[in-house]
């Protein structure tokens, strides 16, 4: 396996041990992506810093695709102490994502 890139080491293993980070993984011809990007964007701002928000270019880092299995974007994972806790996959309304940011965020990032 590919070693992980040092900026998701830092951005996103290292500081989810600090709170839990959002993972976007889009690409710019997505146009699921764009959609759901401004959505979670808007989430993360909300958060008032809760939880961060990192978006990873999918087709500049094909290591980390092969890494975390990302078969289709737009791919959301979330990393919690270093590990992905929960996932989905494909553009989702703001109301299903504030819900699924609900039941998988732990209750002191919520």
């Amino acid at each position: 396996m590919q070693p992980i890139p040092d900026f998701f080491q830092k951005e996103v293993i290292d500081k989810s041990h600090e709170k839990p980070v959002l993972v976007d993984f889009w690409a710019p011809w997505c146009g699921p992506c764009r959609v759901l990007g401004p959505t979670l964007e808007k989430l993360a701002r909300e958060s008032g810093g809760a939880w961060r928000l990192v978006k990873v270019n999918a087709d500049r880092h094909p290591e980390l695709n092969l890494r975390y299995g990302i078969r289709g974007i737009p791919a959301v994972k979330l990393f919690v102490d270093g590990d992905i806790v929960a996932e989905f996959v494909g553009a989702q309304p703001e109301p299903a994502v504030r819900r699924w940011l609900d039941e998988h965020l732990p209750a002191t990032a919520s």
